[in-house]
């Protein structure tokens, strides 16, 4: 976020508050030494049930996993997940988040994974104060979008891990704006994960689900190969009206909370990055576990 737009933000917020905040940014600034810039990534996290098994694509995430590590080594991730929803931003300041087993109807081998990562208090602390927009909580937890790609991409999970939430009633452009504000995270060691799918039609899904048959439906490739063009092109407004991209737009996102994870991710990308595929895929009809990350 550069001082333009933080100035600008202090005017949403009550004068005594907005000296505080002030303050706390010029602190962070100075005790936190810029490190390599972290890639920023999208992870299609697809069915709970990857935590437990090994695919190509489980196996894509243990690539991804050992790479981050070797090249970057993250202090902390913050992970924007499909599956916390609110009303308002905020982020988890927990010191031990806790394993959330947000699903149902799933073997019992899948309750019992705990996810035991440290929290990054200050680091959320940090991040909250980057935008007027953020607020901190300890409710909450590390979500099944979470854990269950971390738990491939991080296995010994001892990277201190925290959540922003969704505002789910704010328009596309709330979050890719957001996202920005966040940029300088990059720079401070945290690598920044949107959990999501861009194609996500569960409702037409279940029948393939409970057959085990992993034809994907003829719409279903079109808009993830839409998306995966405009994301090549840099033509992030057009991903905001998904809608634009006829039927198929509107089958494959029949609700927007596994697709706004998206929007962070390519917030959070500048001038100087680019794309990278990590993984490539449209399953059991109507479910895209395409995974990329934007690097420099």
């Amino acid at each position: 976020m550069n001082r333009k737009s933080f100035l600008k933000s202090l005017a949403f917020l009550p004068l005594a508050a907005a000296i505080m905040k002030l303050q706390d940014l010029s602190k962070y600034a100075e005790n936190a030494p810029n490190t390599q810039k972290m890639p920023a990534l999208f992870v299609g996290h697809g069915s709970p049930m990857n935590a437990l098994e090994d695919n190509d694509f489980t196996r894509s995430l243990k690539n991804l996993g050992n790479k981050l590590v070797g090249d970057y080594k993250p202090a902390a991730i913050l992970v924007v997940s499909a599956h916390w929803l609110t009303r308002g931003s905020f982020v988890n300041i927990s010191s031990k988040p806790k394993t959330i087993h947000d699903f149902g109807g799933f073997p019992q081998a899948l309750f019992d994974i705990q996810y035991p990562a440290p929290g990054a208090p200050e680091k959320a602390r940090e991040t909250a104060l980057l935008s007027h927009l953020l607020h901190e909580t300890n409710d909450w937890g590390l979500d099944h979008g979470a854990w269950t790609i971390l738990l491939h991409l991080f296995p010994e999970a001892n990277i201190p891990v925290f959540q922003m939430s969704i505002d789910y009633n704010q328009p596309m452009q709330y979050h890719l704006d957001l996202a920005k504000e966040l940029q300088s995270l990059r720079e401070k060691g945290v690598l920044i994960i949107g959990s999501g799918n861009i194609v996500h039609n569960l409702r037409m899904s279940m029948g393939k689900l409970q057959q085990g048959d992993p034809t994907p439906y003829d719409w279903a490739i079109e808009f993830d190969k839409w998306v995966a063009d405009k994301i090549n092109e840099g033509d992030y407004k057009s991903l905001l009206n998904y809608e634009q991209a006829g039927t198929a737009g509107k089958l494959s996102v029949p609700t927007p909370d596994h697709y706004i994870p998206m929007l962070y991710t390519l917030g959070l990308a500048d001038k100087q990055d680019r794309v990278e595929q990590v993984y490539e895929e449209v399953t059991y009809g109507g479910i895209s576990m395409r995974t990329f990350q934007m690097k420099s």
